[in-house]
């Protein structure tokens, strides 16, 4: 499929899953419900100093049912006290409240309930059923403490993972920019970055996760006896984070496959472009150029000699085909240049003293590139 797609197609895809990975992430670190389950624990005592029928839901709850008995003393209940009487009144009854016997009806396991709790990266929340709500407690303070660097590690490698996601999403969307203005080259290099920043991003994310997971088991088995649950499962908020992974990665993935193809596309197209010009000026190939020993080039010595046996050479890229009133001699120059000219049957001599020169001049250029 990825091979019908074109560049900027290739580039809209890396770019969605890593914005769909970054949202997850965020998410996930934010939340706590990477951890969930059940607490046991005591259920709260009836308080009341006779056995009553009703002591409140699930006999739970501490409230009485006494109705208190009028004094005879008083001539009418509804005299009226001072803020400080009412005060010390109050008191009172704290105190006598205090003071009762305390019923316990249940035994064995009915003496216990089950408190859900959620856990992420911050907090650790309870959920209490005397209408109060959720109570929660800084998850950093509820480990144990040879586990709190392997905490704050798992922390800052969150941090990297999500720092270095939002890099490659910033350097996917200039990639995908420069696209739209054709500047090919400029994108190549931005598409390379961004997938080495998706890379190193998955990886530090898959490290934050897999620490996180080894301080709770440890924080489970060592940590606070109140806190110890009796079930737990992972929650939606550890989901979330292995499923941004799982896109990060593949982004790496698509990202790196858009650079090797593009990358081999561009040098596929030069080497046609470059067959095509060769073919175009009738050139010889590089390789027939630069072989030693064929018939292709010669040396000025052997050139001499066959001039001065009454042969010729044509050098026109064509051996063995000859050309009318004289051949075509050629020096190779310290800088690859192939010097070429002609030498006929009758101009032996000349011949053999203006390669004399030319060999001269060679050697002199030479020692003076040398210098």
């Amino acid at each position: 499929m990825l091979e019908h797609l074109s560049r900027r197609n290739r580039s809209l895809l890396s770019l969605s899953l890593t914005s769909l990975a970054l949202a997850l992430s965020v998410l996930a670190f934010c939340t706590s419900y990477w951890c969930e389950g059940t607490h046991k624990v005591v259920k709260p005592l009836c308080l009341s100093p006779v056995k009553m029928k009703n002591c409140g839901q699930n006999n739970s709850q501490p409230y009485t049912t006494e109705v208190p008995t009028a004094d005879p003393k008083k001539a009418d209940s509804n005299v009226t006290m001072s803020p400080k009487q009412e005060e010390e009144l109050a008191r009172m009854r704290a105190n006598n409240l205090a003071n009762a016997v305390h019923y316990i009806w249940e035994t064995g396991e009915d003496k216990y309930m089950q408190r859900y709790f959620h856990t992420g990266f911050w907090l650790s929340c309870e959920k209490h059923n005397d209408g109060t709500g959720e109570k929660c407690r800084s998850f950093i303070e509820l480990t144990p403490g040879e586990t709190q660097g392997v905490l704050w590690l798992s922390v800052i490698s969150e941090f990297a993972y999500i720092s270095l996601l939002a890099m490659g999403f910033l350097l996917m969307w200039v990639e995908l920019l420069l696209l739209c203005l054709n500047k090919d080259m400029y994108a190549l290099k931005i598409n390379a970055f961004a997938a080495i920043c998706t890379v190193l991003s998955g990886l530090m994310g898959m490290v934050a996760h897999m620490m996180y997971t080894t301080v709770f088991q440890m924080t489970v088995s060592i940590g606070p006896k109140d806190w110890r649950p009796q079930t737990w499962d992972y929650g939606w908020s550890f989901a979330m984070a292995w499923i941004s992974f799982s896109c990060c990665m593949a982004a790496a993935v698509f990202t790196l496959n858009s650079y090797t193809k593009t990358l081999i596309e561009m040098k596929h197209r030069a080497r046609i472009r470059l067959e095509e010009a060769r073919a175009a000026s009738h050139a010889p190939p590089y390789d027939e150029v630069i072989t030693t020993g064929g018939e292709s080039l010669y040396s000025v010595s052997r050139l001499v000699q066959q001039c001065q046996q009454g042969a010729f050479i044509d050098t026109s890229w064509s051996p063995g085909e000859d050309v009318s009133g004289g051949g075509m001699v050629g020096a190779k120059s310290p800088h690859g240049l192939v010097l070429v000219g002609g030498c006929g049957r009758e101009g032996c001599e000349d011949c053999e003293r203006e390669m004399d020169e030319v060999e001269n001049a060679l050697e002199r250029e030479g020692n003076d590139e040398m210098c």
